[in-house]
């Protein structure tokens, strides 16, 4: 072996995978996590008292991004419940085409 020079690459060699002088952190979240205590969301239907319609465009197009795709749970703040009841109006309205399936 030509390329051995003596030198062996175990664990105790000091190479990339042994811990060495540089300190390993956990990655920091944007909504929560160890380090960094996000704001709490609420959901915006239990706090008003209002209710998720298929008819009410205004308020399905602030639960859509730009690209007509429907927002998730963990950006917008609703409960499990007003969720689901959610995505099942943006859906009837796009069969109604109130709103688009797509904004290309």
């Amino acid at each position: 072996m030509a390329f051995n020079s003596g030198e062996s690459r175990g664990p105790s060699s000091g190479g990339p995978s042994s811990g060495g002088s540089r300190e390993r952190r956990p990655m920091r979240r944007e909504g929560g996590g160890k380090f960094f205590k996000g704001k709490k969301k609420h959901c915006r239907f239990c706090a008003d008292g209002t209710s998720v319609d298929y008819k009410n465009v205004a308020l399905l197009r602030t639960f859509t991004t730009e690209r007509a795709k429907i927002m998730p749970r963990r950006s917008t703040g609703n409960c499990a419940r007003h969720q689901r009841q959610l995505t099942t109006a943006v859906r009837r309205a796009r069969v109604l085409a109130l709103i688009p399936f797509s904004n290309d």
